[in-house]
């Protein structure tokens, strides 16, 4: 991503905040792993989006209309013995040069000089409880301010939830955006052909795991969340991530799984017999997903609203599982009671950008939000039918299918993003059986 980017993402937020308001992004803290190991870090999605800048032990200020500058970054200092054991920094100077700050400080001297920022603004913007420790840090020096008040000192009279306004600058992508997530897209597609390649009854799901991690990393990415790779009734688990079972043969393989390139993700689920042929009572439920999923996809367009695919994928749903006989009945009775949620209790997509479960509100006010160019979702219909589902054949029992895909509105409808995995089952039977 350039910096003319986290420039332009900066100017636009700042033209909504107006002159008198002070924004504050405090960096993602470090996470402890174990005693003396650490997570591998993570930016803050909306610290990311705005500065580009990956370093903890950070935060970002945007005083719009400030005569020094609008952009401020509080951050490390280089430290040539710290970067020995922990890794290049950029310090003050880099943030400046390489990330666009108009100034920088040592993050050790930010109770010195925050607090003279925020006494020169009327509007602080701010999420709170997303970092505790620094909403305690924050409110001391507003404390501090009003402490002072009677001294002359200026104290900001209003909050103001930055989120609100960033998550809805963060729900329509750019071109840059869109084409990184491509990228993911494309990256992980080719992981999900890789697994179709590579599985044969015997093998554990942690050895299908490793086939992702290996592509992922190959291509300069890193999974987006901990994948899951469940075979046989395990794909009846909707988080699951033990991913340490015997994959049998006649199983199917549900895999959701998905990268992150420069913090942006993809999410893609694929179900597969291990065999490499569907059974067919696997393919019969297998189809009534690919049908839902086709359903909503075509839902996808400016101008329909949020749930259309949703209701789409629920109707196509509900109508499959009165033809394979576990539901009975009429279906607008079926779908107004909700019959199908037993086989089918989630959502059918969700937001996708820097978060697997992006920001970005799904109704405006009380109606459901309408789609528009820009939008990244996922569309992820499933039929789940546990081992010891009460009233349905035993031929259906423990079998699991979920098809999800990356789709962006456009202009004229949709584009799916990982439209490079088959879903077709014969494509699929075809790429498995010709490993």
């Amino acid at each position: 991503m350039s910096p003319r980017e986290f420039e332009r993402r900066r100017k636009q937020i700042m033209r909504m905040m107006g002159k008198g308001g002070i924004a504050i992004l405090p960096a993602a803290p470090v996470r402890k792993r174990n005693r003396d190991s650490e997570y591998a870090y993570r930016q803050d999605s909306d610290f990311l989006y705005l500065t580009g800048f990956e370093e903890p032990e950070s935060v970002a200020v945007l005083i719009p209309g400030r005569e020094h500058g609008e952009y401020i970054v509080f951050c490390r200092e280089r430290d040539p013995v710290r970067e020995t054991w922990d890794g290049r920094r950029a310090g003050t100077e880099g943030a400046v040069s390489d990330f666009g700050a108009d100034d920088a400080f040592p993050v050790s001297d930010i109770d010195d000089i925050l607090p003279g920022l925020l006494e020169r603004c009327e509007r602080v913007y701010y999420t709170m409880g997303v970092h505790p420790e620094f909403d305690t840090r924050l409110m001391g020096w507003v404390n501090e301010l009003r402490a002072q008040a009677g001294k002359g000192c200026h104290t900001p009279q209003e909050f103001v939830a930055l989120d609100h306004m960033l998550h809805d600058m963060r729900l329509y992508k750019s071109r840059a955006e869109i084409s990184t997530m491509r990228r993911a897209a494309k990256i992980a597609a080719n992981a999900h052909c890789r697994a179709m390649r590579t599985v044969r009854p015997g093998m554990k799901e942690f050895e299908i795991e490793a086939e992702f991690l290996h592509e992922f990393r190959r291509h300069g990415s890193q999974p987006s969340y901990n994948p899951i790779v469940g075979g046989g009734a395990n794909a009846c688990i909707l988080h699951y991530t033990e991913n340490n079972a015997e994959l049998g043969a006649g199983d199917l393989l549900l895999i959701d799984a998905g990268c992150e390139i420069d913090g942006y993700a993809s999410d893609i689920t694929r179900t597969f017999p291990v065999s490499g042929r569907f059974s067919a009572a696997q393919r019969a439920v297998y189809e009534v997903v690919l049908a839902a999923q086709k359903a909503a996809i075509d839902k996808v367009k400016p101008g329909n609203h949020w749930n259309e695919p949703h209701d789409a994928a629920v109707r196509a749903i509900t109508r499959g599982l009165v033809k394979l006989g576990i539901l009975k009945g009429r279906l607008p009775t079926l779908i107004k009671e909700e019959a199908y949620k037993p086989f089918f209790m989630h959502r059918t997509g969700h937001w996708l950008g820097l978060d697997v479960h992006d920001v970005g509100d799904y109704k405006v006010g009380e109606e459901w939000r309408e789609l528009e160019p820009g939008m990244v979702l996922t569309v992820e219909p499933g039929i789940y039918i546990a081992p010891d589902a009460k009233g349905v054949a035993a031929k259906w029992r423990g079998i699991g299918v979920r098809i999800e895909d990356d789709v962006l509105v456009t202009r004229d409808g949709c584009d799916v993003l990982s439209r490079s995995v088959p879903t077709d089952p014969e494509a699929i039977e075809e790429l498995i059986q010709a490993a």
